[in-house]
Order: C-alpha cells, then sequence, then structure tokens
C-alpha cells in the first residue's frame, strides 16, 4: 500500500491524499488552500472563472492524476468533512468519481450552499456511510471512525489492504462537546498496532498552550451573559454544532431566548434527530430572525419552514436585555445601521485571524461608538498538542506521518517514529 500527501505536509489546509494499492487508488479530502504560498489568507473567490489547468499551474489545485484532469480516475474519494479546506475542491474532480461522505457531513456541505454561497454534495455522486460500518472499495477495507471536530459528521478512516492499516486522522479533537469520540478510537484502534498514523498537527509551532475545553467555554459564555448590561450578540459558524450547542445551553442556564439567524435554524433543524440540540421552536426558547442578507434572497421554502417562530428586529430592540442573537458582521451596516443597542456586547468564537478584516473592524468601531464591548470567547476545533502527544501514545503505531500543520518538525520532539513527506511524495507503507 502506498501513500502520497499531494498538499498538507507542510500546510495548514488544502488537504488532499492518495492511498493506493496494486488496483485501488483512492483519495482522502480535496480541499482549497487556507493560505497562499507567502501565507497571507486565500481567497477562494479567485478559482472564479479559471481553467483547471491554470489552477495547477496556480498550484490551487494539486496535480493529482485523473482526479481533476484526462486520465484514469482514482475509485473514490473519502471525504473526513464539510470544511472548505478538506471539500473545497469537489466540485472540479471528476464527476464520475463517487464521494464518501457521512450524512452530517452532507448536511453541514446543504447549509453551506444555501446560506454561504458553497457547494452541496452532489446527490448523484454521495455514498452514505456511518461510524463503525466497514465497507470495501476494490481491495480495500474502509472503516470509518466519529471524530470531534468543530463540523459537524466529522470521521476519521481506517484503511486496510495489502497486509496493510492506516489511519487518516482527518482533523479531530479531545476537547469538544463528545470526549469520549476519542476515547472509542483509542479502544478501537490501539490494539491493532497499526503501521501508519497519518496525523493532523494544527497547532504544533502555534506557540499555544493547551486551551479551553467546549464545557470550560460554556461556563465563560454563561459569565460573560450574566454581566452583559445589554444585548449579547454571538459570532460563530452554525455548523460548529457544539458551539451552537454551547450558546443555546448558555441561554437556557441565564434565562435568555436564542435569536437564531436564518442559517442556524437550518443547521438546527437539519441535526436535531442527531444532536443535542432541538428544533429551533419558540416552545424551547428559540426565536427565528431574518436578516437582510437572508431577505434579499429568494429562500421562500426556509422562510415558510422558520415563519411561526419568527422575530422582528423591533422586538429585539424593544427589550434587547432579553435576547441573545445570532451575528453576523454584514448585520453591523444592514440590520443595525444606527440602530445598534447602547451596552451591547459581542462574543466572538472564531479563530483571531480573521479580526483584521474589515467587516470585523468595522463592527468593532460601531460597537466602541454606543459603550459596548467586543470579547473573543472560542475553543479550538483542532487536537491541543498536549493531546496530540496523549493520543498518539495510546495508538500507538508503527509509524506515524505529520498533515495538516506548518510545523510537521514538532512532532519530532515527542516521538522517535515520525516519518516526514513532502508535497507529491510517494511512501510505501511498510
Amino acid at each position: 500500500m502506498q501513500l502520497t500527501i499531494y498538499r498538507g505536509t507542510k500546510e495548514i489546509g488544502g488537504s488532499c491524499v492518495e492511498v493506493a494499492t496494486a488496483s485501488t487508488r483512492i483519495i482522502l479530502d480535496a480541499g482549497l488552500p487556507l493560505v497562499k504560498p507567502d501565507r497571507e489568507p486565500f481567497d477562494p473567490k479567485t478559482i472564479q472563472g479559471k481553467s483547471t489547468e491554470e489552477l495547477i499551474d496556480e498550484k490551487i489545485i494539486p496535480n493529482v492524476p485523473g482526479l481533476f484532469t484526462e486520465g484514469k480516475s482514482p475509485d473514490a474519494i473519502l471525504l473526513s468533512h464539510s470544511h472548505l479546506d478538506h471539500a473545497g475542491l469537489l466540485h472540479l474532480t471528476k464527476s464520475e468519481i463517487p464521494i464518501y461522505a457521512t450524512s452530517g457531513t452532507s448536511k453541514m456541505m446543504l447549509a453551506g450552499a444555501v446560506f454561504s454561497r458553497q457547494r452541496e454534495l452532489e446527490r448523484a455522486r454521495h455514498r452514505e456511510v456511518s461510524a463503525k460500518k466497514t465497507f470495501f472499495i476494490g481491495d480495500m477495507t474502509i472503516t470509518p471512525f466519529a471524530v470531534d471536530h468543530s463540523s459537524f459528521g466529522s470521521v476519521a478512516y481506517l484503511i486496510e489492504a495489502e497486509g496493510k492499516t492506516l489511519l487518516y486522522s482527518g482533523d479531530i479533537r479531545k476537547h469538544g462537546r463528545k470526549p469520549g469520540m476519542a476515547r472509542d478510537l483509542v479502544a478501537e484502534i490501539g490494539p491493532r498496532n497499526i503501521d501508519v498514523l497519518l496525523m493532523e498537527g494544527t497547532h504544533f509551532g502555534s506557540g499555544r498552550s493547551k486551551g479551553l475545553t467546549e464545557f470550560e467555554l460554556e461556563e465563560e459564555i454563561v459569565s460573560h451573559i450574566k454581566s452583559a448590561p445589554g444585548i449579547v450578540l454571538a459570532c460563530f459558524s452554525p455548523i460548529d454544532v457544539d458551539r451552537l450547542v454551547t450558546y443555546y445551553r448558555a441561554c437556557q442556564r441565564t434565562g435568555k431566548t436564542f435569536v437564531a439567524d436564518a442559517y442556524a435554524a437550518f443547521v438546527m433543524h437539519l441535526v436535531a434527530s442527531e444532536a443535542s440540540i432541538p428544533r429551533p421552536t419558540s416552545d424551547v426558547g428559540v426565536r427565528v430572525y431574518f436578516n437582510q442578507a437572508f431577505e434579499s434572497r429568494q429562500l421562500s421554502k426556509v422562510r415558510e419552514q422558520f415563519e411561526p417562530d419568527r422575530i422582528q428586529l423591533e422586538q429585539v430592540l424593544a427589550e434587547p436585555t432579553k435576547y441573545l442573537m445570532v451575528f453576523r458582521p454584514s448585520m453591523t451596516e444592514l440590520d443595525f445601521a444606527n440602530v445598534l443597542p447602547a451596552s451591547s456586547r459581542c462574543l466572538y468564537s472564531y479563530w483571531k485571524g480573521y479580526l483584521e478584516k474589515p467587516d470585523w473592524v468595522q463592527l468593532r468601531e460601531s460597537l466602541n461608538q454606543v459603550g459596548g464591548d467586543f470579547i473573543p470567547a472560542h475553543a479550538s476545533g483542532h487536537i491541543y498538542v498536549e493531546d496530540i502527544v496523549e493520543l498518539v501514545r495510546a495508538i500507538t503505531p508503527k509509524r506515524i506521518i505529520p498533515i495538516h500543520t506548518f510545523e510537521p518538525t514538532g512532532f519530532q520532539q515527542h516521538f522517535a517514529n515520525v516519518q516526514l513527506l513532502n508535497d507529491g511524495e510517494p511512501y510505501r507503507i511498510g
């Protein structure tokens, strides 16, 4: 069994990996890069209108034989989760290649397509997978394992073929609302003595100490809500269902009404049967606000679905201390121009790197003008370094190969059995 990381050996994002035997080829993820070669943020809009050849020349698309261009196609694409740095190039792959993904990942991609102008997972190509349910592609035996990450429905993949075993971690953490997933993974994988662990290392080199768990973050958010002198505005990604649950629980604990936008309400509706969160109705303390960005689009079915639980901005402004409101930076100008309530408190639950973008700068300036405040309240979607060490030692792989990291050599400070690769370099397992 041979492994080739086409992108990700020294980069966070843009993951794309091939695993091949003598008769079968599969691709693990096909993601957009997060950064340009100079590590400046990559704008996904820059791929619009360009040919596949241009995108390959610019190294936006990795040059994987038969995946995007002519040649023998891989047998399948295995998708770990819905984030663009893992799924953002799927629509450019050849249409005859089936895509294996969980129902949860498909739902998050649907929500992204409806509300964020991303791409839905093509139904004709989708082959649904479930945690711990083994399936076969050619001579490969594949088992998905549910993992905790900031995108609902994420999985790791165990691949067995030609007498060898590889575990692809995808994006993973141990500090979310489902720490039992990591324990289950260790219990299943540890005894197997696998040959290769392809392990994400986002936090190596970040200089970041171990951060909050999602449960600790909930306590922090409860404290911020209780001390808020005015309305609380919550900025986070709705496909991070853990964070959605955290804010909803914090509202329940502090007696606030949770005001979801249509995007967050849609995600709540999609995952209610699978996650610890109810469908968005007034009966469970949720109201739905149709912000101006939503109003400008023709989404009549979504509107009809949430109309019975809709709340108008005038109602929120009349009693702002009653509510915690899901907030987008675009709402600063489109919805709250000249009406942002005094002493508003904004809780920011994203990566700090976004704060220099103009829309976030404008929001912070607007808050200052009304005597409000802006408070980061975040827990990472990626596993902390201390937890990587603990997890890897519990799994005891024969070989560790870093991926999804700017600092792959960080693994060598903790493990003796690290194999460093370069993008495009084949590695024969065993």
